[in-house]
C-alpha cells in the first residue's frame, strides 16, 4: 500500500525561472494523473483541477511542521532570519538559494510533508514519498544551501524520536549532489546510518562527501559516501550498491528507513555530469525493497522535467507492484561486472578498505 503526500500549495514557493521550480512537481503529478492510479483521500479546494480518481495510490495533504518541529534540528536565530527574510519579499539567501514572500511557510509545509509520510509508514502503508519543495538535504542546522531551506528529513527524524520513541534510521541518499546538511546534522550520530551515493565532490557542489567522511567520535562508521566519477552509468552505480547496501543494512538494523530521492544523475539533467539512465530508477526501488517492505521518500533533486517524469513513473510503478522486481534478469550483465569502468571497482575496493573496521560487504 502506497500514500503520495503532496499539495498544489508547494507551488507557492516561487522561485521564478530558477532551475528548482514549481514545474518540477507539477510534471510528475501531471503524469501520475494521466495513469489513473491517484486516489485522493481529501479533495479539497486546491485538488479541484484534478479529476476525482480512484487509483491505487492515496494522495494525502501533508500536515504544516510548527515552529518546534523545526527547532528540533534548526538553530532559532535561523528561522528567525528566514521568517523575515521572506516576509519582506524574499530574495536570494547565497548565490543560488532563492526564496519568495510564501516561502517560509512553504519550508514548513514541506518539512511537515516527511512527518506527514513517516507517520503514513507507521500507520500501515508500506510505501509513503513526500513529493515535496523546496528541498532540504542541504540545509544545515544554521543556514539554508543548495536551493534547500529546511531540512526536510531531519525534522522527521527529530519527531519520531521525540513523539514515537524510534532510535535507529537508516537514510540512502542518491541524489548526484552530496546531502551535506543530512550529513553534517548527524555526524556524530551512532543511530544514523546515512548512505550516499553522488558525483565526485571535486567536480560538483557542495564540494563535500569524500570517503574519508565516515563520521565523527560516536558516529565513526555510519557517515558512507561511495563519490562516483563524471560519466558514471547505472552499471557503475549497481556494481557498487549491489554490493553495499545489503549487507551494511543488514548489520545496522534500522527501525525506519528514509530515501532522499533525486533525479538529478540522469544523463539529460544540466546540474551534473552522471549518465544514470531511466532503467536505474525502478532498479534502486526493487533493491531497496529487498531491504525493507516499509520506507518513507523525499523527493530532492532533478531538473530536467521530461525525465523528472518518466523515471518518477518507473519508479512509483515498482513501489506499487505494477512492475516486476525485474533486475535479475534485464540486469544480469551489469551486475556481472560487464560495462563496469576500472574507476569503478577501484571506488567500491577503496570504501571497503576504509570500513573494514565497521563491515563486511
Amino acid at each position: 500500500m502506497m500514500a503520495l503526500v503532496h499539495s498544489k500549495d508547494y507551488e507557492k514557493h516561487n522561485t521564478g525561472a530558477h532551475p528548482e521550480n514549481k514545474e518540477r512537481i507539477r510534471v510528475i503529478m501531471d503524469s501520475l494523473e494521466k495513469e489513473r492510479i491517484l486516489n485522493f483521500k481529501e479533495i479539497n479546494s486546491f485538488y479541484d483541477e484534478y479529476p476525482k480518481l480512484n487509483g491505487n495510490i492515496d494522495v494525502i495533504k501533508p500536515e504544516m511542521a510548527s515552529r518546534e518541529d523545526i527547532l528540533r534540528v534548526h538553530q532559532e536565530s535561523y528561522v528567525d532570519y528566514l521568517k523575515t527574510f521572506c516576509g519582506s519579499g524574499g530574495g536570494y539567501l547565497d548565490f543560488d538559494t532563492v526564496v519568495s514572500q510564501e516561502s517560509y511557510k512553504i519550508a514548513k509545509l514541506a518539512a511537515g510533508g516527511a512527518i506527514t509520510a513517516s507517520k503514513l509508514v507507521l500507520d500501515g502503508y508500506n510505501y509513503a514519498y513526500s513529493l515535496a519543495r523546496p528541498p532540504g538535504h542541504h540545509a544545515t542546522k544554521e543556514k539554508a544551501m543548495g536551493f534547500c531551506l529546511f531540512n526536510n528529513l531531519a525534522v522527521a527524524i527529530e519527531y519520531l524520536r521525540e513523539f514515537h520513541g524510534i532510535k535507529k534510521f537508516m537514510i540512502f541518499d542518491f541524489d548526484a549532489h552530496y546531502g551535506n546538511g543530512t550529513a553534517e546534522i548527524y555526524l556524530n550520530d551512532p543511530n544514523v546510518l546515512y548512505i550516499s551515493i553522488h558525483q565526485d565532490p571535486r567536480t560538483i557542489f557542495p564540494g563535500s562527501g569524500f570517503i574519508e567522511e565516515i563520521g565523527n567520535s560516536e558516529g565513526e562508521g555510519y557517515n558512507i559516501n561511495i563519490p562516483m566519477p563524471p560519466g558514471s552509468t547505472s552499471e557503475d552505480y549497481m556494481y557498487i550498491l549491489e554490493r553495499l547496501l545489503e549487507p551494511v543494512a543488514h548489520d545496522f538494523s534500522a527501525e525506519f528507513h528514509f530515501i532522499e530521492v533525486g533525479f538529478d544523475g540522469h544523463k539529460d539533467d544540466p546540474l551534473s555530469r552522471l549518465c544514470l539512465d531511466d532503467e536505474f530508477y525502478p532498479w534502486i526501488m526493487s533493491k531497496m525493497m529487498e531491504i525493507s517492505n516499509k520506507m518513507v521518500l523525499i523527493f530532492e533533486g532533478g531538473y530536467n522535467l521530461s525525465a523528472l517524469s518518466r523515471c518518477n513513473m518507473k519508479m512509483i510503478n515498482v513501489l506499487r507492484n505494477k512492475l516486476p522486481i525485474y533486475y535479475d534478469e534485464v540486469y544480469k550483465n551489469h551486475i556481472m561486472e560487464l560495462n563496469v569502468s576500472d574507476e569503478t571497482k577501484k571506488i567500491f575496493k577503496n570504501i571497503q578498505d576504509v570500513f573494514s573496521s565497521f563491515y563486511e560487504f
